[in-house]
């Protein structure tokens, strides 16, 4: 049996993910969770870890009420989740949303592990850190979510100067044809309405704005390294063709599937070896027509923020991805508007472009993290945008 940790098991990844380790050959020996005691306490009670973890410690004397009987162990809190994170295991799923899930996946590169990473925020905040790092331990990162796990696998190492362009593809979200006007009105709850996919409301606002691809960008950049000018993003409202890789003869690779996120998860579980799934077989007769479009960045602004952030180098794409979850908390607490979510970040980011920042250690991200934060909530303060 493949030993398995998960963290994030209570989110719509990792409810993903366990579809996954229960279809298959896994044995879940780690599994945590934010705060959601209740739901974390069925999936320890069902699974029978080694150690179930709760990040907030005051949730923890809860779940030790509700596992200690059972004679399982239980821990709480921030250093909990980064040991359970370096634990002796197979593989680790990262599905942690956002800048917390950093310590816990550096732990498990430090391991030596094969991770399975379902979180974007670390190599977008972190990347040359975190790659630098898996090279030196020998860990893998293996991507999990859907268009980097597809461009994994048409990716053909051995022809890698041979690669002219990869492509991302993003659904364009509930607002993808909405004129300017509407999305100055959209309040959470519309833009929580996404089209194909059941996500977390973090992701899902990321994907209304289409930061989300912006993000996938600079993820990608960490994981192929082709050079920022041969990642292309392209809109496709299916969600059926999740990424392509073209070659210089000419030749297209593109990864199939419905959209479902066990798909790239067990992938990763699998992998190198390919396993059974539980999700319905892709029949193109049914999805019928395939449509494809070029990223409207004028609507969109977070395309062009996270690309400009990308090639600026330094602290910029840490400092985008801490103002964008600022404002996105922001935008679903309805202290600003949808279209202050790119505001918010495009003067966070050019507040913060004069000022002197460290790079290259994980106190110095942390660091520069804290500062965002703290410009992006004054941006927050500023007047709402019509």
């Amino acid at each position: 049996m493949t030993r398995v940790i998960l963290l994030g098991a209570t989110g719509s990844v990792g409810t993903s993910a366990l579809e996954a380790i229960e279809a298959g050959p896994f044995q879940l020996v780690g599994v945590a969770a934010n705060r959601d005691v209740e739901a974390l306490a069925a999936i320890a009670e069902r699974h029978r870890p080694e150690m179930t973890v709760v990040c907030d410690p005051d949730a923890g004397i809860e779940l030790a009420r509700r596992l200690s009987p059972l004679g399982l162990a239980t821990d709480a809190g921030a250093d909990a989740l980064v040991a359970l994170a370096a634990m002796e295991a197979d593989r680790i799923i990262i599905a942690i949303p956002g800048f917390a899930a950093l310590r816990p996946a550096l732990a498990a590169v430090e391991a030596g592990r094969i991770i399975c990473l379902a979180n974007k925020e670390c190599l977008v905040a972190a990347g040359d850190i975190v790659m630098a790092r898996a090279r030196a331990t020998g860990a893998t990162v293996l991507p999990v979510d859907s268009e980097h796990n597809a461009i994994f696998q048409v990716f053909e190492p051995q022809s890698e100067a041979a690669i002219t362009r990869i492509v991302l593809t993003a659904s364009g979200g509930p607002f993808r044809t909405a004129p300017h006007e509407a999305m100055a009105r959209a309040t959470p709850r519309e833009a929580l309405k996404h089209p194909n996919w059941s996500m977390g409301a973090k992701i899902t606002i990321d994907s209304a704005t289409m930061m989300n691809k912006g993000l996938e960008v600079i993820e990608a950049h960490h994981l192929f390294p082709v050079g920022p000018d041969r990642i292309g993003v392209v809109v496709h409202p299916q969600s059926i063709v999740h990424g392509m890789v073209a070659y210089a003869d000419g030749s297209c690779l593109a990864h199939l599937s419905n959209p479902s996120m066990v798909t790239p998860i067990a992938h990763c579980l699998h992998y190198p070896k390919r396993g059974a799934a539980p999700v319905d077989p892709l029949d193109l007769v049914a999805c019928g027509t395939l449509t494809f479009e070029a990223p409207d960045e004028t609507r969109f602004p977070a395309l062009r923020l996270t690309r400009e952030a990308l090639l600026s180098g330094g602290v910029a794409t840490n400092a985008l991805n801490a103002a964008n979850e600022v404002a996105v908390a922001a935008f679903l607490e309805e202290r600003i508007g949808f279209l202050d979510i790119a505001r918010t970040v495009e003067e966070t980011l050019s507040a913060i472009a004069g000022m002197r920042l460290d790079v290259g250690t994980l106190a110095a991200v942390e660091d520069t993290d804290r500062e965002a934060r703290r410009l992006a909530q004054l941006a927050t303060a500023a007047p709402a945008t019509t």
